[in-house]
């Protein structure tokens, strides 16, 4: 199948992501109109400590109208490599350095309608080494059983699509 990007116009400059809207000739020769949310990209973190206990934050999600438990996340900074950025977002939003970091993978958000590209470290090793978080992020902290976790989900517990996906990836290395 051939997609060909016709035209392609910035349509909305936000603080996160901007969207572009692009006119795409479809495989049978159609024209569409695409909105494209593009992102620079982000991690996702699973803090697990020596004694089997995975470390969350819970925080409102005004678009979803709830707080969600999900795994410390961050966008990249411009430039910024993803070990980097999760190395300094478990501290910010956990209080809690890496002694280890292991990819376990990457994926994207919801390519539908978006560039964000996730990649997923398991974080081991942990010791105290906050850094001040974000100032528009009001976060609780909270570790969980592994074995529970998975409970949490069966239950519906956890809803989070990066943190179910990483959960996923970190299967193996989970006691």
């Amino acid at each position: 199948m051939k997609y060909q990007t016709m035209q392609s116009e910035p349509a909305y400059q936000g603080k996160a992501f901007r969207v572009r809207r692009d006119q795409v000739r479809l495989p049978d020769g159609q024209l569409t109109r695409l909105d494209i949310v593009e992102h620079i990209g982000a991690v996702t973190i699973l803090p697990l400590d020596a004694d089997g206990r995975i470390w969350f934050v819970r925080q409102y999600r005004h678009a979803a109208a709830q707080e969600l438990l999900e795994l410390p996340a961050g966008t990249l900074e411009p430039g910024e490599p993803p070990e980097a950025c999760a190395r300094r977002e478990i501290r910010e939003e956990t209080g809690l350095a890496a002694g280890e970091l292991h990819k376990l993978g990457e994926f994207f958000l919801a390519p539908g309608y978006s560039t964000e590209y996730m990649h997923v470290f398991l974080a081991t090793d942990l010791h105290p080494d906050p850094l001040p978080g974000d100032q528009d992020e009001f976060l609780s902290v909270e570790a969980h059983l592994a074995g529970e976790v998975f409970e949490m989900i069966a239950r519906g517990e956890i809803q989070d699509a990066k943190t179910l996906a990483a959960l996923l990836l970190a299967r193996a290395w989970l006691p």
